[in-house]
């Protein structure tokens, strides 16, 4: 081989992954610093040990990060969520993620109080339903397991691709 063969056979090789690459979007970003806020919201909601599967088994987190990054997910309810997690984290200090529960819940029934507080809660309890309990194909509700605790199953036909194109 060539140098000139070998030097572009080995740039194209070292530069591959950064071609296939994709771009960080600022929600994905965003959502990242939020994401442990969200995900303990999601496990004091529905935690451990309750007749439901708990949200961290269920995976919703990450159903609610690939929910939103959706081009149909609605652009107004992705700031409301995002910014919610922020304003929880500012009226605790920054400290909400390392109370104990009963702490949680004390600021959690504090935040409902108010009504931006109600209103964000009620998204999140919403939106972590429909992973508990969405088809699997969506990438929560694993092994159906959100469906056995209610004793339901989904209707007929099931999803073949998780969603549609617009």
């Amino acid at each position: 081989m060539k140098r000139r063969k070998f030097l572009i056979f080995g740039s194209v090789l070292g530069l591959s992954p950064y071609i296939q690459a994709k771009e960080v979007s600022e929600f994905e970003k965003t959502f990242k610093k939020v994401a442990p806020t969200l995900l303990a919201v999601q496990d004091h909601l529905f935690p451990e040990g309750s007749k439901l599967p708990s949200a961290k088994s269920m995976n919703t987190i990450q159903f609610l990060f690939e929910t939103m990054m959706h081009e149909s997910f609605d652009r107004d309810i992705k700031a409301f969520v995002i910014e919610g997690a922020k304003e929880l984290e500012k009226r605790e200090k920054g400290s909400f993620l390392s109370m104990p529960a009963q702490e949680k819940e004390r600021a959690l029934r504090a935040y409902e109080e108010t009504r931006y507080g109600h209103n964000w809660l009620s998204h999140i309890m919403t939106l972590t339903m429909e992973g508990l309990f969405s088809d699997p194909i969506y990438g929560s509700n694993i092994k159906e397991a959100g469906w056995e605790a209610i004793s339901s199953y989904s209707g007929l036909p099931r999803p073949t691709s998780r969603y549609i194109a617009l």
